[in-house]
């Protein structure tokens, strides 16, 4: 067998319908910026020692690279265009036939789906600085996890982009 003959045809080739990345927020990054140049204007009026600028410059070194991994995490929805496709979170996948059905959570909601009312067996894709979230209920009965709770900046076009396979 040929590599094109394992290749889906063209028409059925996943493609993105929704995709973004859970940065931190920009005024993180300009907080950090502003108490960067302060602690360095400290540190300079005060005629700092070695171990003083070790600190002014590791602490937002340390501080980035905690802003930077938290805002490595992408969710992304691939669809064939014929019902089938795959929701990505994080390193996680989740196929659309394991899928029942999904809904927003408003931010108003937020603070109950991720505190008593939230299964210890969901998976949560959840950052704190994004204020909504998206549920999405499994129908697979060989996996033991209900639902799956993901923070999105964009709750309606990421529950647009996945299949509500829900019959009543």
């Amino acid at each position: 067998m040929s590599d094109e003959d394992l290749r889906p045809p063209p028409d059925r080739a996943p493609r993105p319908v929704h995709s973004e990345t859970l940065r931190a927020p920009v005024w993180w990054w300009l907080l950090l910026a502003v108490v960067t140049v302060v602690a360095v204007a400290l540190a300079l009026t005060v005629g700092a020692r070695w171990w003083m600028w070790l600190l002014v410059i590791a602490v937002p070194a340390l501080l980035a690279w905690l802003f930077v991994s938290l805002g490595r995490e992408r969710i992304e929805v691939e669809s064939d265009g014929q019902g089938g496709g795959t929701l990505y979170a994080g390193r996680a996948r989740l196929p659309f036939d394991a899928i029942a059905r999904s809904a927003v959570v408003p931010a108003t909601a937020k603070q109950a789906a991720m505190g008593r009312q939230l299964d210890p067996e969901a998976f949560v894709v959840h950052r704190g600085y994004i204020p909504t979230m998206v549920i999405v209920v499994l129908d697979d009965p060989l996996d033991p996890t209900p639902y799956w709770l993901i923070s999105t900046r964009d709750p309606e076009g990421l529950a647009a982009a996945l299949p509500d396979n829900h019959y009543s």
